[in-house]
C-alpha cells in the first residue's frame, strides 16, 4: 500500500508545486528501471512530436477491467508507469457522456395587426451526447491505442500532478473521473461545448506543443447511482479543488464557465484566465499600444518588478 504520512506533507506539497520541468526530472529518475521504449515515447520532445514514430506504438500496461483505481495504484511507487497506469483506470471509469446546447430552427405562426404570417425562429434545446466513440478515433488515426493517446499525451510533471490530486479526491470519497485527457487537433474538431479553437487547446493542440505536452485535463465524480446524484457529487468535488488544489499545484481556469477543466495553477493558460495576467489586465485596463501588449506577458512584470527594486 502506498500511503502519505502526516508527517512528511509539507515534502508533497513542494513536490506538486515544484516548477513542471523539476517534477518530471524527479518522475523520470524514479523510472528509472522502465522499459527504454516507453520512457522515450513518454519524454523525448522528437518522439512527442511524431506520433507515429513505431516507438510510441508500444502500448502501456492495461490495468484489470474491473479494478478501480484503488485497486490499481496500492502497489505503485511513483513511476511513470504506475502513475500513467492509475490515470488510465481514472480515466476508464468515468462515463463520456456531457450535456451540450443544440440550436434548433423551428417555424412559428404570429399574428400581427390581425395578420397572421410565419416567421423563423431559433431555440436552443440541452440535449445528452455521447462522445464515448471520440478519443479511440483519434487514437486510431494517430495509430495508438486509446490508453497511449490520452495518458501518454500529457505532460509528465502534470501527470505527476494529477496523480496526487486524484488519489486526495478518492481519499475524500469523491470518486474522481477523467472524462478528457490529451487532444490533438482532430480530436479537438470534433470536440462539442466548450472548447478552445483547433490548435489551441491546452489538452495538447499544436500551437501548444502537440503529443506529451497536454496540460488540461477533464474531470468530474463519478459517485452516485443516478446521472443526477453524479452531477451533484461533481459540483462538490470542484469546490473541493477550488479549496485544495493549490496544495498539488492544480486549479480551475474557468471557474464555472467549464467547470470539469483543470490545468496547472503555475501554467500560462492558468495566468491568462485567473493568474497574473488576468489581474495585470484589469489593472492597467487603460494602457494603449505598445505598453498594453506589455502588460499581458509575464514578462513585463518581472521587468517592472525589477525597476521598482532599483528605486
Amino acid at each position: 500500500m502506498l500511503y502519505v504520512a502526516p508527517a512528511t506533507r509539507d515534502a508533497h506539497v513542494k513536490a506538486a508545486l515544484a516548477p513542471l520541468d523539476t517534477i518530471a526530472a524527479l518522475a523520470h529518475s524514479d523510472a528509472a528501471h522502465a522499459g527504454r521504449e516507453l520512457r522515450t515515447a513518454l519524454t523525448d520532445p522528437d518522439a512527442r512530436a511524431t506520433p507515429a514514430d513505431p516507438v510510441m506504438k508500444v502500448p502501456l500496461a492495461e490495468p484489470e477491467a474491473n479494478a478501480s483505481p484503488r485497486e490499481a495504484s496500492d502497489d505503485c511507487v511513483l513511476t511513470e508507469e504506475c502513475i500513467d497506469q492509475y490515470l488510465w483506470s481514472v480515466y476508464e471509469r468515468a462515463p463520456k457522456v456531457d450535456t451540450i446546447k443544440v440550436e434548433e430552427r423551428i417555424k412559428v405562426t404570429v399574428e400581427k395587426n390581425g395578420k397572421s404570417r410565419t416567421v423563423t425562429k431559433t431555440i436552443t434545446k440541452l440535449v445528452n451526447e455521447d462522445f464515448t466513440w471520440k478519443d479511440p478515433d483519434a487514437a486510431e488515426k494517430a495509430g495508438m491505442s486509446v490508453a497511449q493517446y490520452v495518458i501518454g499525451g500529457m505532460d509528465q510533471a502534470f501527470k505527476v500532478r494529477l496523480y496526487r490530486l486524484f488519489r486526495a479526491l478518492d481519499d475524500a470519497g469523491l470518486a474522481p473521473g477523467m472524462t478528457s485527457g490529451f487532444r490533438d487537433d482532430y480530436r479537438q474538431s470534433i470536440a462539442s461545448g466548450n472548447k478552445a479553437a483547433t490548435g489551441n487547446s491546452y489538452h495538447g493542440g499544436s500551437r501548444r506543443g502537440g503529443y506529451g505536452r497536454g496540460l488540461a485535463a477533464d474531470v468530474v465524480s463519478v459517485k452516485g447511482e443516478t446521472r443526477s446524484e453524479r452531477c451533484s457529487s461533481s459540483e462538490r468535488m470542484w469546490k473541493w479543488i477550488d479549496a485544495h488544489g493549490e496544495e498539488f499545484g492544480i486549479g480551475r481556469p474557468y471557474l464555472d464557465k467549464d467547470p470539469p477543466h483543470i490545468a496547472p495553477i503555475d501554467g500560462k493558460e492558468y495566468a491568462d484566465k485567473r493568474g497574473v495576467n488576468r489581474k495585470l489586465a484589469e489593472k492597467e485596463g487603460t494602457a494603449t499600444g505598445r505598453d498594453a501588449k506589455a502588460a499581458k506577458s509575464p514578462q513585463a512584470v518581472l521587468q517592472r518588478g525589477a525597476e521598482q527594486d532599483a528605486l
